[in-house]
Order: C-alpha cells, then sequence, then structure tokens
C-alpha cells in the first residue's frame, strides 16, 4: 500500500524512514539512518510544496520517495547550476520539482516498489519540470526512470552522477 503523507506525517515516522535509507543505501553507520532522520528530512519537509510517498508491507515501511519544488539558493539546484550550460539552467532550474530521494529495502527490490513510490510521487503535480540526480553509470535506478519517461540532461556531472529531467506537461502558469 502507498500513502501520501505530508510533513507532519513524514516526520512523525522519520525514524523508520531512516532506517529504510540506511538500509537502502547499504549505509554503513547507523549515524547515517539518525542523520537522514534528523536532519535532511526536517530540513525538506520545510520545503515548499514538499511531498513524501511511502510504500508499507504488513504494516512496515519498506520503501518512500519525496520531493519538493526547487530553486536557485538552495543546495542541490546551486551545485546543478554550476555543473551544467546556462541555458539548460535557465530552461530547467527554479520552480522545478526536485526528487530527492527514492529509497527501497533491499529485500523488498524487484517487485515494482521503486515505479509505484515514483508514479505516485510524480501524480497530479503542479510543476512543469522535475528534475533529479541519480549514478551515471548503468544500475536499476537510472533504468527505471528512463521507463517512467524521465530523459538524460547531462549524462555525467562529474561527480558520477547524471541529471535526469521530465517535462510533465502541465502548462506554465500565466
Amino acid at each position: 500500500m502507498i500513502a501520501v503523507l505530508d510533513r507532519t506525517a513524514a516526520l512523525g515516522i522519520a525514524a523508520e524512514l531512516g532506517e529504510v535509507f540506511a538500509a537502502a543505501f547499504a549505509a554503513e553507520e547507523r549515524a547515517d539512518a539518525v542523520r537522514f532522520a534528523t536532519e535532511q528530512l526536517p530540513k525538506h519537509a520545510a520545503r515548499d510544496d514538499f511531498r513524501l510517498v511511502a510504500a508499507r508491507t504488513d504494516g512496515k515501511v519498506v520503501g518512500f520517495a519525496y520531493g519538493f519544488t526547487g530553486w536557485p539558493g538552495q543546495w542541490w539546484s546551486d551545485r546543478i547550476i554550476a555543473a551544467v550550460p546556462a541555458e539548460l539552467a535557465a530552461e530547467w532550474i527554479g520552480g522545478h520539482f526536485e526528487v530527492v530521494e527514492l529509497a527501497v529495502i533491499p529485500e523488498a527490490q524487484g517487485q515494482g516498489i521503486g515505479a509505484a513510490l515514483m508514479t505516485e510521487l510524480m501524480a497530479g503535480l503542479p510543476h512543469r519540470k522535475a528534475l533529479l540526480t541519480t549514478y551515471a553509470d548503468d544500475r536499476t535506478a537510472p533504468r527505471l526512470y528512463r521507463r517512467l519517461g524521465w530523459q538524460v540532461l547531462v549524462p555525467d556531472l562529474g561527480w558520477g552522477s547524471a541529471l535526469y529531467g521530465m517535462d510533465t506537461g502541465v502548462p506554465d502558469a500565466e
């Protein structure tokens, strides 16, 4: 079952999300889960249009995805602006939906949960453009994003990550 969580609900299960984060990304230290739950998630939950979707199996969170509206002046947006051609930055960055994390515990991977999470995360967003970074090499995550209609904008940003974008088809606000 996949549920859309608001800020309060997401922060209410932050510790559980931190455990999923640590398992999905093979975090070697418990501190990574704690840092995610106590620093990264609360900071991002305060951003415009924060949205988190969580998948549960037998009552346990097995995966989640989240994002928010990205703007210049935020760390990730500024890092991307510095790494891409100015025309690309002008077209894609600012008011975009920024997909920050997609995490599924290893024992639940390969069951379509990641695709379902991404589909639900992106459903009904008011943003015309969406962006994410993922591995530059050929792994499961980049293949998933391409299957879901994301396009490679920059194949390697210089630190082993590729920039992907999606034009959602939502018209610009007039």
